[in-house]
């Protein structure tokens, strides 16, 4: 669940000089467009098994790699991890994929139930997840259309505090057994883990190995990113998207330090909060439980009209996980996932891979 806003301000001054290059790129832009509301089109009630995988997909995952396979048996749905899309790097104990992948599979509960195809979800040992359905009655749930329009809205919030009422059904969302989810609205401590964020961003930028993983799944063409179907699309972190031959050095000259850190303290500040999920214990199974706990808040928040976007610096810097975990009253427990959440217009969607690229039916 990594967040990562390439900004690419500097880009215009690249851009000057191939006028060309420019309008290609935003003429592709209306085909991204087009692509983009394909993908998140309304849930097709007659859409059966490969309906519920495309909406399955729309969860969310690390540097959007969807590290994952879906098997369809008779009337199971079986997730398994695809290890070709891990990011060693970033994610060197599989965590953020094994999150990403019970976040598919709390998609997958939800859209059933309004899809007629109603079940239960089953963890294994390995983090593996089964999907069990059954024909039933198809129940209207706000929570399944909220999942095409779900996203991680990388950009500024407007500051506003949220009411009483939105932080109890937030706070309920989230709730699940085996999962700890701690609601940050004080701005002193949201200040502290904000703090925490700019160092675990500091550490990994002076790494070359975690520059050069995140510089593969960067798309900065609209093209790039549907050709691919994956990846960090640079228009859905809110910065222009250019042609690749652009996009790669504009993003070397601007990718910086200090302005990364400016960039993350002016957008937790600008945020009404922030909820940081924590699992009973440090494997698979649990890494999967916390997932589809978070999905469902995500999802709660975006039916509610809110911006969420995940900050997960302090979780993936593993000396900074003890000092987070203390800040919020849970030392004995590994965070992970810090996500903030406020007011905000949406950004392009991130682009998704093809159903058939990871479905098989027996």
């Amino acid at each position: 669940m990594q967040r990562r806003t390439v900004l690419i301000g500097g880009a215009a001054v690249l851009a000057g000089s191939a006028g060309f290059g420019v309008y290609s790129a935003a003429r592709a832009t209306a085909g991204y467009a087009a692509y983009s509301t394909q993908l998140r089109r309304p849930l097709d009630p007659h859409g059966g098994v490969a309906e519920l995988v495309r909406l399955a997909t729309l969860a969310p995952n690390g540097h959007n790699t969807q590290g994952w396979r879906f098997h369809s048996s008779g009337r199971a749905i079986t997730i398994t991890p695809d290890f070709s899309r891990r990011t060693p790097v970033v994610d060197p104990d599989d965590h953020h994929l094994f999150v990403s992948l019970g976040a598919a599979a709390e998609n997958l509960a939800i859209a059933g139930t309004a899809l007629d195809m109603s079940g239960n979800v089953a963890v294994g040992n390995d983090g593996a997840i089964r999907f069990a359905w059954q024909s039933g009655t198809a129940k209207a749930d706000p929570l399944a259309s909220a999942i095409v329009r779900r996203q991680s809205t990388r950009s500024l919030y407007d500051g506003r505090p949220l009411d009483a009422g939105t932080l109890t059904a937030l706070t309920a969302a989230g709730q699940r057994d085996g999962v700890r989810l701690v609601l940050l609205t004080e701005r002193k401590k949201i200040n502290a883990v904000r703090d925490l964020v700019i160092a675990g961003n500091d550490r990994q930028m002076s790494d070359p190995a975690f520059i050069a993983e995140l510089k593969q799944w960067l798309r900065f063409s609209p093209a790039s990113a549907i050709a691919h179907g994956d990846g960090l699309y640079s228009a859905a972190s809110g910065n222009p998207a250019l042609p690749d031959f652009l996009g790669r050095p504009a993003f070397d000259l601007v990718f910086k330090q200090a302005s990364e850190a400016a960039k993350y303290a002016k957008q937790i500040d600008s945020s009404a909060g922030l909820a940081i999920f924590f699992g009973e214990r440090a494997d698979p199974p649990h890494w999967a439980n916390v997932g589809g706990a978070a999905q469902h808040f995500l999802l709660e928040a975006t039916h509610q009209g809110l911006a969420c976007a995940f900050i997960n610096q302090p979780v993936e810097v593993a000396s900074l996980r003890p000092t987070l975990a203390a800040l919020v009253g849970e030392k004995d427990l590994r965070p992970d996932l810090v996500i903030r959440f406020g007011r905000a217009p949406a950004l392009p969607f991130s682009p998704r891979r093809r159903v058939g690229d990871v479905l098989t039916t027996a």
